[in-house]
């Protein structure tokens, strides 16, 4: 569930009119509802309650500091997947013993800072890497807790690029990989090798996967010298888009109870979709409406630039009217400025027809939006707003032409 409704013909977030929001800090806009934000959080934490599991939210899919703010101030922890994040929770006021590090391609220097600032684990996707990471403890004088990603090569039934728990992915250690690190932790006298960590995909509707990933890591929990105390579970909960019968928080975690008992695992979960997914909109305003040879276009002032996904996963997001009326209707495709043919937002819509200055809202794009948003043709960002009760806060501004060409420099022979 989410907090953007329609009241007559108007939508409103939270109590707060989307249309005021667009006439004050302008289009395209992204627009975040606290409340849905912390509703979610709040759903998996009372699921899992007697579990008391440390809920490391996903920086990736949402990682404007306001929303880490939100989120640890309600007892979040922070997954990160880089240096750059944990600058960015650190800032936020997370806590940083409830920061897990994943990632494949950890750089030396984010590995030292991570180090330095005393993260709670690196989930380690390598030997090479668990190497470098116990060399780099000792040269500094610490020892560091890490857990270990295990692939369990199973399917998860999502969109292939955003499935990684197979074994033909980039992600993670084999079965046997893991156990016979396990098998011989002394070797790694700085590190305290502490769990297993699982992430085999994201938009994730079945429990089934879930449930075969956490059986093969306690499979390898009985095998002899493999004991760990941490179960790391990831993330990875579906959100309905579209009409998906997505997994409820309550039988997401009752079903992966019931497969942990007993265990005496600490659990750690890894939820960014389910928590950012639904709190997040983008409003984009029609430029033109375009009869093309086939079809007719809705050209909107925000494209592929600023949500990506429908270009990269042929993703579904629910488009309406900001403001609702009635009369003839007709099939639109929904495109953004950007000079590429897959720069779509939404295909084949039946809206009431449509017209320059309609201001449209695009849906659940709370997670992997702005995350994912470039300066691709040189189009500046968009302002992102936070809404909670009947007030509104800008948490980041748009940029401006001048943003575009920050940092870069005409060298001396061009002068």
């Amino acid at each position: 569930m989410h907090r953007f409704k329609y009241r007559g013909n108007c939508l409103y977030g939270e109590n707060v009119k989307i249309d005021f929001l667009v006439d004050k800090f302008g289009s395209p806009l992204y627009v975040y509802s606290a409340n849905t934000f912390l509703d979610h959080f709040l759903k998996l934490k009372k699921s899992f309650k007697e579990l008391a599991p440390l809920i490391c939210f996903s920086v990736k899919s949402n990682s404007n500091i306001a929303v880490l703010r939100l989120l640890s101030q309600a007892g979040a922890g922070m997954d990160v997947v880089s240096g750059g994040e944990i600058f960015r929770s650190l800032k936020a006021g997370s806590i940083v013993s409830k920061i897990v590090y994943a990632g494949v391609g950890k750089r030396e220097d984010e590995i030292v800072y991570a180090i330095k600032k005393g993260i709670k684990f690196f989930n380690v996707e390598s030997l090479s890497e668990l190497k470098k990471i116990d060399n780099i403890a000792k040269n500094l004088g610490k020892v560091q807790g890490v857990c270990l990603r295990l692939n369990p090569d199973v399917d998860p039934k999502t969109h292939k690029f955003i499935t990684t728990g197979k074994k033909e992915t980039k992600f993670g250690l084999s079965y046997r990989v893991v156990k016979s690190i396990l098998q011989s932790r002394d070797n790694y006298r700085n590190l305290v090798i502490s769990g297993i960590h699982l992430h085999i995909g994201s938009q994730i509707i079945y429990n089934g996967p879930f449930l075969k990933a956490v059986k093969i890591a306690l499979k390898l929990k009985s095998e002899r010298g493999c004991d760990f105390q941490y179960l790391n579970i990831g993330g990875g909960l579906g959100i309905i888009y579209k009409d998906e019968k997505a997994l409820t928080a309550y039988k997401y975690a009752s079903e992966i109870k019931s497969v942990i008992k007993g265990s005496g695992l600490k659990l750690i979960l890894e939820p960014g979709r389910f928590i950012a997914g639904n709190s997040g909109i983008l409003i984009t305003t029609v430029q033109y409406i375009k009869d093309g040879i086939d079809k007719k276009f809705a050209i909107v002032d925000g494209g592929m630039n600023l949500l990506i996904r429908p270009a990269l996963y042929s993703a579904y997001h629910k488009a309406e009217l900001v403001k609702k009326r009635s009369g003839e209707r007709e099939r639109y495709d929904i495109v953004g400025p950007i000079c590429e043919s897959s720069d779509f937002l939404a295909l084949d819509r039946d809206l009431t027809k449509l017209k320059s200055g309609d201001r449209i809202v695009l849906f659940s794009a709370g997670a992997y939006g702005f995350t994912m948003a470039s300066n691709y043709n040189s189009h500046p960002k968009c302002a992102e707003v936070m809404i909670k009760g009947n007030r509104s806060y800008l948490i980041r501004e748009s940029e401006d032409y001048r943003d575009l060409i920050k940092g870069e420099s005409i060298p001396e022979f061009l002068r």
